[in-house]
């Protein structure tokens, strides 16, 4: 949103509440704020700007746009950004009214697409289409850099499995932390290297007590700086819409090994971009680790291809380029 807001000369509206309001701060952005179910000021807002379209991503934020259109004098078209899964019918009034009154959804990956063409009543299902989210071209650390994080880290000459992001169950960081410790009996010298702030506080403190010779570093404001000192970076989640981490990973030049399901099947080529193991599989993961450990050659591969990859289909630049053609069609 920050950087559409900059790159698209559009008005950013953030909730009170919102944690994008450090991030536009800290850019010295504008930004207008409001509570989550002010429609009326919203649509006060949509007026005094002169607004055609409205594209929200959290769909919490539905109701209050929808209000604010039918409020306002300007009547926006809505767009919302959808990034989560989709796992019920819509066909109650309230869902119905809410979609009848958006004109375009865009899903973050093929799979979230088909879920909404199927919830979705069609005499009331906007128009549905996909475009992958871009991100950055990362800053390439140096070797000194990365000396000095792997000796921060206390790594030392292990292979370096990474996994980045909220720690909670689903996103499967005991999955990695079993795979590594099934390596380490066969006489593997192999670390996880977990980062990311705790959701459930239980559980990160039960896997910090069962695997000790794991690092765990709490939330990073580097993430493909740390990226970049690991050997392979792993998305664990049992049901990802997208995966954005493999993307920046790819970008980074570093081996990505995702589960099969979902938006890691859209992002990595099997075999070729990186690898896919069984989802929620402590043992297949460790299998396809021990392949990658001992063949440098592939593991070179799928770095190198992983980054062709994610460079042409997967940047910033090019993803906003193309919302700004999907809603210049509108």
């Amino acid at each position: 949103m920050k950087t559409a807001s900059v790159k698209l000369n559009a008005v950013a509206v953030i909730s009170k509440n919102s944690k994008l309001k450090t991030a536009f701060d800290k850019d010295g952005l504008n930004y207008l704020e409001i509570g989550r179910y002010e429609f009326l000021k919203l649509s006060k807002i949509i007026d005094k700007f002169d607004i055609s379209i409205v594209h929200l991503h959290h769909t919490k934020d539905i109701p209050t746009v929808v209000l604010a259109k039918i409020l306002s004098q300007k009547k926006p078209k809505i767009v919302q950004t959808r990034h989560m899964h989709m796992t019920r019918f819509k066909s109650d009034f309230y869902h119905k009214f809410l979609y009848k009154n958006i004109d375009l959804m865009i899903a973050v990956s093929e799979l979230t697409k088909n879920q909404l063409v199927k919830f979705i009543p069609e005499n009331v299902r906007p128009k549905v289409l996909t475009s992958y989210i871009g991100v950055k071209k990362p800053r390439i650390i140096s070797s000194d850099e990365r000396e000095n994080l792997r000796a921060k880290f206390e790594l030392g000459s292990a292979f370096v499995v990474g996994i980045i992001g909220r720690i909670e169950e689903a996103k499967g960081q005991h999955i990695v932390l079993e795979a590594c410790e099934i390596l380490r009996k066969k006489g593997k010298n192999i670390k996880a290297l977990v980062v990311g702030g705790a959701m459930d506080d239980e559980y990160l403190a039960g896997l910090k007590e069962r695997y000790k010779d794991d690092k765990f570093v709490g939330f990073v404001n580097n993430p493909t700086d740390v990226m970049q000192i690991c050997d392979f970076i792993v998305l664990a989640t049992k049901k990802e819409t997208f995966g954005l981490v493999l993307v920046e990973a790819m970008r980074c030049g570093v081996a990505v090994l995702g589960s099969n399901f979902g938006g890691p099947l859209e992002i990595i080529d099997d075999g070729k971009t990186g690898l896919l193991f069984e989802s929620f599989s402590s043992e297949d993961l460790s299998k396809k680790l021990e392949v990658l450990m001992d063949d440098e050659k592939l593991r070179s591969n799928l770095a190198k291809n992983g980054k062709i990859k994610a460079d042409a289909k997967f940047d910033e630049d090019r993803h906003l380029r193309e919302i700004e053609r999907i809603l210049g069609g509108l």
